[in-house]
């Protein structure tokens, strides 16, 4: 057990995938940060439009 152990920590393509997951977690959240933000603000752009039409 403790040979599995240390060889799946010394592993180091294991590392890589690890680091991948959390950049592609970072991206994500500041994708979806983006998307809500742009999302919000052009709701109320198109509602002033709207309004300013009628």
């Amino acid at each position: 057990m403790q040979k599995f152990l240390h060889q799946l920590w010394s592993e180091e393509q294991g590392q890589d995938i690890a680091e991948y997951a959390v950049m592609l977690a970072v991206i994500l959240v500041i994708v979806i940060g983006t998307v809500r933000l742009i999302g919000s603000n052009s709701n109320t752009v198109f509602s002033q439009v709207g309004s300013a039409i009628q």
